[in-house]
């Protein structure tokens, strides 16, 4: 696997797609970190990690609204593997005019944008949601 959020982005928005309650994904700091995260803004129901460290994986329950829609309506992943994209504190940009969120890795870990302008801090700016 050559891009891990990539691949959680795209195993969310696939099972979102096929109605799913929820999907596994193979596990990872960053991955646990993002899905929190996801958690925490109200874009996934919940989060768990399951298994023994070899097969430990991270099971993604999804939450879906009104006529069965899923609550993320767009993932886009912004810092690719061949074109990093960076952000200075005061340059962080809003995401669907303050709606969405953009998760970013700093020095601080991997926060919200929110949470990086609240602490004057940039980074890397893994992907957008709203």
């Amino acid at each position: 696997m050559l891009d891990p959020v990539a691949d959680l982005m795209t195993r969310i928005r696939n099972a979102g797609m096929a109605r799913h309650s929820s999907t596994r994904i193979p596990h990872s700091k960053m991955k646990e970190r993002i899905g929190n995260i996801l958690k925490e803004e109200g874009y996934i129901a919940d989060i768990e990690v399951a298994g023994e460290v070899p097969k430990k994986e991270i099971i993604v329950h999804l939450k879906y609204g009104d006529n069965h829609k899923l609550a993320i309506n767009s993932m886009k992943r912004v810092s690719k593997s061949g074109c990093r994209t960076y952000a200075g504190a005061k340059d962080i940009p809003l995401i669907n005019q303050g709606l969405g969120v953009s998760i970013i890795s700093t020095s601080k870990g991997i926060i919200t944008d929110k949470e990086a302008r609240r602490l004057n801090v940039g980074g890397e700016v893994l992907c957008e949601i709203w």
